[in-house]
C-alpha cells in the first residue's frame, strides 16, 4: 500500500512541475493566451488577479481549435479591459 501512495504523490508533484506563471498586463492578456494555444502542449489556462483571485480558467483539449476558441477569447478580452496586471498559469502536458 505505501507504494501506491508514493505512487500517487510523485504523479501529482510531476503535474504540478508542469506549470508556468507569466505575469502579463491587461493589453496582453489576449494576445498572451493565443500563443499559448498556438504552442499545442497547454492543457489548462488560469488567469488570476493581483490579489490571488481566479478570474477564469480555461480547460484545453485538441478537441478545442478555431472557431470554439472565439468565445473564449471574446470573453478573456472583456476580462482584460477590467484589470490592470493579471498573471497566467499555464499547465502543461
Amino acid at each position: 500500500m505505501a507504494t501506491k501512495t508514493s505512487a500517487k504523490k510523485s504523479a501529482k508533484e510531476n503535474a504540478k512541475s508542469a506549470r508556468e506563471e507569466f505575469k502579463v498586463s491587461g493589453e496582453k492578456v489576449v494576445q498572451k493566451i493565443k500563443e499559448l494555444i498556438k504552442e499545442g502542449n497547454v492543457r489548462r489556462i488560469i488567469i488570476i488577479n493581483e490579489k490571488g483571485d481566479t478570474l477564469m480558467e480555461i480547460p484545453l483539449t485538441f478537441a478545442v481549435v478555431g472557431t470554439a476558441l472565439a468565445p473564449v477569447l471574446a470573453a478573456v478580452g472583456a476580462l482584460a479591459a477590467l484589470i490592470a496586471n493579471c498573471t497566467i498559469i499555464v499547465e502543461r502536458k
